[in-house]
């Protein structure tokens, strides 16, 4: 059996967007893991992309796109909207970096 290096495969870091050039890469890998998110928490209640939308505030359309991966234009804002508008904890920590605690911000829905 052929090993990677003869297939040209180079392994990549924890950031697929990094790695692919994305320009913003750090807050376009945070979107994706918001999306995913939203995803799940979609999928666990059972909601048809009609009834998401509804609760979202948003067109079934834009539901689709999101979760088809087309959310480079959506704020992280939005994003954590959305996330709380489907009933899900969001806080936000701020620390100085390598220190274990900090302040906590709570994102309600609105």
């Amino acid at each position: 059996m052929a090993d990677a290096e003869e297939f040209g495969v180079t392994k990549g870091s924890d950031n697929i967007f990094a790695d692919i050039d994305v320009a913003d890469a750090k807050s376009h890998k945070l979107k994706a893991e918001l999306v995913q998110k939203l995803r799940l928490a979609i999928r666990e209640r059972k909601l048809t992309q009609g009834r998401a939308a509804q609760t979202l505030g948003i067109s079934q359309p834009d539901v689709s796109k999101l979760l088809r991966g087309s959310f480079r234009e959506v704020s992280l804002e939005r994003l954590m909207r959305h996330l709380t508008r489907l009933e899900m904890d969001v806080d936000i920590t701020v620390r100085r970096k390598g220190e274990a605690a900090g302040d906590v911000f709570h994102v309600e829905a609105t």
